[in-house]
């Protein structure tokens, strides 16, 4: 059988009065010896439940951060389309007037000079410049550009990954000191109602002021964590608004339980080949080094050189017989630029990529290392943190009878007061560890989908 912690109520925490109004909640326990364990509590509200997935949905239509990582990629884009426009011939059109004096002129036999250009000069021209070939330098840049369209993508993914993990942090969190409000409404409870037992048998002669005093230290020391707790919660629901773009002022209700069952996973060499072949932080690391290489290999074609074609075709004035005459040109050509002496800037590129190369290398290590430890160690806090949910299961079983047996007596006059308080703090204690247990057991699930990159938005 599987207990499933599950939660379908409304969440406020806007004051301590609120909390204490949740005193009617009951709280049902399957038997312990089920491979998984449930802590449930009725819906008090109208509203709508919000499930995990629907808060993911919400944090993906409306997060600015995650617009922004998508507005980076369309900027990788346009990058990508300026380096393919260098493959393309640079057509210009322009068009001038220029007066000029004195000018070319020629008399023959001291009869009317010959003028050779014209004071007004006229033309209009359109133009077109193409690189014919360079060696493969563009060819590189726009590699390097969609490159760079590769790593946006990827930050987007990382983004939108790490938004998820807050939601689902908070998600839980919230489920988690919702469900210890609980815990210490039960402790309160049983502490009020010890209070009134020490009251009448203090009235009555049987107990001593320090019995009441105790009593009623013991539940101020819990009204102050209630406190703590109510402001905790607070905090909570307001990031996790935050994150969803919901209204924080409104009340929040949400549904979702803590999966307090170790269910078996693959071994640790296949997460670990899992975690290297699709975390987004090894990803990215590859594809740094691919980018680095990309930058090295141009940075070898710094020296090399460039063949560009041209051709133009225009109207102008100026040439004979009728110097003012319009007339069509057309010109074509090519230049050849060869470098020679670059103040060895060409070699410090080049020496400069190659470092680069080399650190992005080791980044993309040091990225795979993080990723096999980071597994690792999820592997091992889940099975602990397992061991200690069923550990803590059959404390709180243990408690709890202890607390029925410790009222009991002190209704009876069998018990004294210190031993009903100490009997109620050990099983809020108790209920409070298997809750912790429960709870680093869910997120730690969610880190190993985290880690290995699984996808769980």
């Amino acid at each position: 059988m599987k207990q499933n912690i599950s939660f379908h109520k409304k969440i406020s925490a806007t004051s301590l009065a609120l909390l204490l109004a949740t005193s009617s909640m009951s709280y049902a326990v399957e038997p312990t010896s089920s491979p998984s364990t449930a802590f449930a509590a009725p819906s008090v509200t109208p509203l709508t439940p919000l499930t995990l997935a629907q808060a993911l949905q919400k944090m993906q239509a409306h997060y600015p951060a995650l617009h922004a990582a998508s507005e980076e990629v369309m900027a990788a884009d346009a990058r990508v389309r300026q380096s393919k426009s260098s493959f393309l011939p640079q057509v210009t059109a322009n068009a001038g007037y220029l007066w000029r004096d004195p000018v070319s002129e020629m008399s023959f036999g001291g009869g009317t000079p010959m003028q050779f250009m014209p004071h007004n000069n006229y033309h209009a021209t359109v133009s077109a410049e193409a690189i014919l070939f360079d060696f493969g330098k563009r060819s590189r840049e726009l590699a390097l550009a969609q490159s760079g369209t590769r790593t946006a993508e990827e930050q987007v993914a990382l983004s939108r990954r790490e938004a998820a993990w807050q939601v689902v942090q908070l998600f839980y969190g919230i489920l988690f000191l919702q469900e210890e409000q609980r815990v210490q409404q039960k402790e309160f409870q049983a502490l009020n109602k010890a209070l009134e037992f020490t009251t009448k048998r203090y009235q009555a002669g049987t107990a001593t002021s320090f019995d009441l005093a105790t009593t009623k230290a013991r539940l101020a020391a819990l009204q102050s964590r209630m406190a703590d707790s109510a402001h905790a919660l607070e905090r909570s629901e307001m990031h996790f608004c935050r994150l969803t773009e919901m209204n924080a002022t409104q009340p929040l209700a949400l549904q979702g339980s803590l999966m307090a069952s170790v269910a078996p996973s693959s071994n640790q060499a296949q997460l670990t080949e899992q975690a290297l072949k699709n975390r987004v932080e090894t990803r990215l690391a590859r594809e740094a080094e691919a980018a680095a290489g990309q930058r090295q290999a141009l940075a070898s074609k710094g020296g090399a050189p460039q063949l560009r074609g041209n051709v133009a075709y225009g109207v102008a004035n100026g040439y004979q017989p009728d110097i003012d005459e319009i007339r069509t040109t057309l010109s074509a050509g090519v230049t050849l630029d060869v470098p020679i002496f670059s103040g060895f800037r060409t070699t410090a590129r080049q020496q400069e990529s190659a470092a680069a190369l080399r650190a992005a290398t080791q980044r993309r290590l040091d990225a795979e290392a993080q990723a096999a430890t980071e597994v690792a160690e999820l592997l091992n806090a889940l099975q602990h943190n397992g061991e200690k949910l069923n550990a803590t299961a059959m404390q709180a079983e243990q408690a709890s009878l202890a607390a029925s047996h410790a009222r009991a007596r002190y209704e009876n006059g069998m018990a004294t007061t210190l031993d009903l308080l100490d009997t109620e703090a050990a099983l809020s204690q108790a209920e409070l560890a298997r809750l912790q247990a429960a709870y680093a057991v869910t997120l730690n699930r969610y880190a190993l989908q985290r880690a290995t990159g699984e996808v769980f938005w």
